[in-house]
């Protein structure tokens, strides 16, 4: 250790009152953080590239500093979804400084991460009052059954009005409009759901109409529109 010399001439004042850090909520129980590895949790956060063409919602499960359980999920520019992939490769059994410190490819999977560490380290989490935190595969069940992310995509012109493309019910295949041409409801399929029909040996055709849904008025519709063509 080196000192100035200004430090060096100093005379020694004793410290004083000295508490430690404050302790932070994990897991139903109150730590004194001082390590790396004293840090567990579920945490969630959003991140976004410098252009802010896309972002990157990431969930994180940590047990004692190491990542367990990583989710990725991102929106609005292809590369983003190649560099998920990477991410979910590179980020379980990382510990949180080094997931801190290691390129995630994209610049807005880096700046969630980001966001998480902050929020993870001072105590934010969603199992901050949890018994033993949340189980491995808990990211997971954000996705719902049709392990598909909770997407909304809407378009809107002044000229021809809102257009309903995707909900978290699925992709949407027509918007039902009343005699004034008000969105009323709507029609969808979800992919989740045709895909698992398929797979249960039902061909696309079957799959498909199983899948479909309705909500709002869409019986009481004067038409029904197609979002992508109309």
């Amino acid at each position: 250790m080196i000192y100035s010399h200004e430090v060096e001439m100093m005379c020694p004042v004793a410290q004083g009152v000295h508490h430690g850090a404050a302790p932070i909520p994990e897991q139903a129980k109150w730590v004194k953080a001082k390590e790396i590895k004293d840090i567990s949790g579920l945490t969630h956060g959003v991140g976004w590239c410098a252009p802010q063409q896309g972002a990157c919602k990431l969930t994180l499960n940590i047990k004692e500093g190491i990542i367990q359980e990583a989710l990725i999920e991102t929106v609005g520019c292809s590369g983003m979804t190649h560099s998920a992939a990477m991410a979910s490769e590179i980020l379980p059994g990382l510990t949180i400084l080094e997931a801190l410190n290691t390129d995630l490819v994209c610049d807005a999977i880096n700046t969630a991460m980001r966001e998480l560490f902050l929020q993870i380290v001072y105590g934010r989490s969603q199992s901050a009052f949890s018994e033993d935190g949340l189980p491995v595969g808990a990211g997971l069940e954000d996705l719902g059954k049709g392990l598909r992310s909770q997407i909304g995509t809407m378009y809107g012109t002044l000229k021809k009005g809102p257009r309903y493309l995707e909900m978290t019910d699925g992709y949407v295949t027509g918007i039902a409009l009343d005699e004034d041409d008000e969105i009323i409801g709507y029609k969808f399929v979800n992919f989740g759901k045709m895909m698992e029909s398929i797979k249960g040996g039902d061909d696309a055709n079957t799959a498909f109409e199983k899948a479909q849904g309705q909500y709002g008025r869409v019986d009481d519709a004067v038409k029904i529109v197609d979002p992508r063509k109309e």
